[in-house]
């Protein structure tokens, strides 16, 4: 068995995985993730995800080669319908993708998330999106992560069962990102700033869009004080 080595993004990903979870991973790319979390013994079943044959089938090879069949279910199936109420699934992991398609994957198998305690999600972009169907669906995000692996930014979000209200700085932001305000995060939003600037100078005084810009400016400046 050859040891797995995660890239930063899928590592952050990892140690937010609970202990000894049942852990669904949705679009497993290699099944490299559930492979690190068995082999570190921080879990003893997982299911892999993939909706393609091509990725499907390289993840089955992955699995094979390290011997891990009786641990780790290769599964060809679009999102949550990869898995069953049987299977006992408590943490689900969809990294990688676009905050509205993980909200869409999330919509379709909401019927399921009754029994799962945790969902760790890192969305690509549209993260606010995200954040509203968490609340809507009440779930409570019980923390967030953000790294820089790279040259890229990436969000995390963990999320469980509760209610909670989000206001309109918090869910773009991030309620425990918009109160760290990390060097990452200051990254990020710096580089925005930096763009909605370049966008002012270019845009005439009475543009119908400059308003908008401008109040966008003006949220990124008041956050990053």
């Amino acid at each position: 068995m050859t040891e797995v080595k995660l890239s930063k993004r899928l590592q952050a990903v990892a140690d937010l995985v609970k202990s000894d979870s049942r852990l669904l991973d949705v679009g497993s790319d290699h099944a490299y993730l559930p492979t690190y979390l068995i082999q570190q013994k921080k879990i003893d079943f997982a299911i892999a995800g993939e909706v393609v044959k091509g990725p499907f089938q390289i993840a089955k090879n992955h699995v094979a080669e390290q011997n891990l069949q009786d641990k780790i279910e290769v599964r060809l199936a679009n999102g949550l319908a990869a898995f069953e109420e049987s299977d006992a699934i408590s943490s689900i992991v969809i990294a990688g993708m676009g905050g509205l398609l993980i909200s869409e994957i999330l919509e379709e198998g909401k019927d399921k998330l009754s029994q799962v305690e945790q969902l760790i999600l890192q969305p690509n972009n549209h993260e606010e999106s995200l954040r509203s169907w968490l609340v809507a669906h009440d779930f409570v995000i019980s923390s967030e992560k953000i790294l820089l692996e790279a040259g890229k930014i990436y969000e995390i979000i963990v999320a469980e069962h509760g209610t909670s209200e989000l206001n309109e700085t918090e869910l773009e932001f991030g309620p425990y990102l918009s109160q760290e305000k990390s060097e990452v995060f200051r990254k990020k939003w710096n580089k925005e700033l930096s763009t909605l600037k370049k966008i002012l100078e270019r845009l005439p005084e009475n543009h119908e869009k400059r308003a908008a810009v401008q109040a966008k400016k003006e949220k990124i400046e008041g956050v990053l004080q």
